[in-house]
């Protein structure tokens, strides 16, 4: 970052402090500063789009409930396989919704714009190819595959399709992530070298504990659809209801929470992620018949590119973390450190006095004069919050994904981006796993 872009970043905080002030906020150094920041959608829909959904669960339910918020939004059909779903939905959205347990029906539909995918992760690749091949535009739950030899084959499918597929890794489109990607870029925190994130959670139902239906049994359930892509097994109502814990069919906590880390950092960074990832943790608590660890650290190392130096990341996730509710990214630099949430960042700066010592001997010896004049600093830490009724990342996401249907644009997270934050997070469980260093090729793609 240039000197003018330092200095033009200075100069805003000055600004802000300014305008505080005469509010009646006086500011001194290490005092705090809040602003605020605020997002308009203007949008007046060309036309109405028709949307299906395609995994009627708790994630699902909550992207077409954020979908249909946006005018011009009509659901026309569901698919699940667990019929207490499908009758969850037109209890929910109306009797005349039309309900299957097979997804390639609604593909077939020609009233179907667009779909939602909300599966369990084994099933993401396969639908999400489908779906581009029928035609529809699509949104897909992170991570966007199930595993890294699956990426390509969805990227394929997308560049060939020509249809808008946005990834559904919500945080990516909040006000905390465009104003943290701002702030680096004005050279707020300087050169980045480290980053680090970290989800704690402490409940069953965080954990994964998902309740299991009274009615659960093969009857109700379609069982051997949902494994027809993998292992062959009798039927197990933990594993279908509670699928995050097994690896047939989801992708453990690295899948499901990492990935959004990754996803924040690189849009702010402009990564393409890293080239070699290290894993470990164990199963500290949750013995409940998982296979996958309740602890994990991983460890990324971010190698030196146009967009940013190198830097390393950690990440940890804890479901036995007796504080609970922790969430963050926290992205350092050689000036400062900014801990980033979807509706805040809060910006902390250091200022060194280069008028110590050892800094007058230097100069002297270079043959420069110092004043004694003291300086005018901006405060320490500045906090930026979203404003009050601000309808938050998911809600923005899928704003960015209908305005880019309507209008022939291109998403924030599309199938490139997507997999370029979930491979990461995949490679750490087989890291973790294998017990063992990965390299990756972030530009290419490809385990190296």
């Amino acid at each position: 970052m240039g000197d003018n872009n330092r200095r033009q970043f200075i100069k805003k905080l000055g600004l802000a402090t300014a305008s505080v002030a005469a509010a009646g906020g006086a500011f001194t150094p290490k005092s705090k500063t809040i602003t605020y920041l605020k997002r308009t959608n203007p949008m007046s829909p060309s036309k109405e789009l028709n949307i299906a959904l395609i995994g009627a669960g708790g994630m699902g339910v909550e992207d077409t409930t954020t979908c249909l918020q946006h005018e011009g939004v009509r659901l026309v059909a569901a698919c699940d396989l667990y019929q207490g779903r499908l009758k969850a939905a037109r209890e929910r959205w109306g009797e005349d919704l039309f309900v299957t347990a097979d997804y390639k029906e609604i593909l077939r539909r020609k009233d179907v714009d667009a779909v939602i995918i909300a599966t369990p992760d084994h099933w993401h690749k396969q639908i999400s190819v489908d779906a581009l091949s029928a035609g529809k535009h699509a949104y897909c739950e992170k991570p966007m595959v199930h595993s890294v030899k699956e990426g390509h084959e969805v990227v394929d499918a997308w560049k060939k399709s020509g249809k808008v597929f946005m990834v559904g890794s919500q945080g990516l489109s909040s006000l905390g992530n465009e104003k943290a990607k701002e702030l680096l870029a004005e050279g707020a925190i300087g050169d980045i070298n480290y980053a680090e994130g970290f989800w704690a959670r402490h409940s069953p139902v965080g954990a994964w504990q998902y309740p299991i239906p009274g009615d659960a049994s093969e009857q109700t359930v379609d069982w051997g659809r949902y494994i027809a892509n993998t292992t062959q097994r009798p039927f197990d109502p933990l594993r279908f209801f509670r699928w995050r814990n097994y690896l047939d069919y989801g992708t453990g906590m690295s899948g499901d929470l990492f990935v959004h880390l990754f996803s924040s950092l690189h849009f702010i960074t402009g990564s393409l992620g890293p080239d070699k990832i290290s894993a470990m943790g164990g199963l500290r608590y949750w013995k409940d018949g998982r296979e996958v660890p309740d602890v994990l650290l991983g460890m990324f190392d971010y190698p030196e590119t146009g967009a940013h130096p190198g830097f390393n990341l950690s990440l940890r996730c804890n479901f036995v973390d007796g504080t609970s509710g922790t969430t963050y990214l926290r992205i350092v630099g050689s000036k400062g450190s900014m801990d980033v949430k979807w509706e805040e960042v809060v910006l902390r700066r250091n200022f060194s006095d280069d008028q110590d010592d050892f800094a007058k001997a230097k100069a002297k010896e270079a043959g420069k004069v110092l004043s004694s004049r003291k300086k005018m600093v901006p405060p320490d830490e500045i906090t930026y919050k979203a404003q009050d009724g601000y309808k938050g990342a998911h809600y923005d996401h899928f704003h960015n994904f209908l305005h880019a249907i309507r209008t022939g644009g291109a998403v924030v997270e599309d199938p490139a981006f997507g997999f370029r934050a979930a491979a990461p997070a995949l490679l750490c469980n087989d890291s973790y796993f294998q017990d063992r260093f990965i390299r990756w090729d972030p530009v290419g793609m490809k385990v190296v």
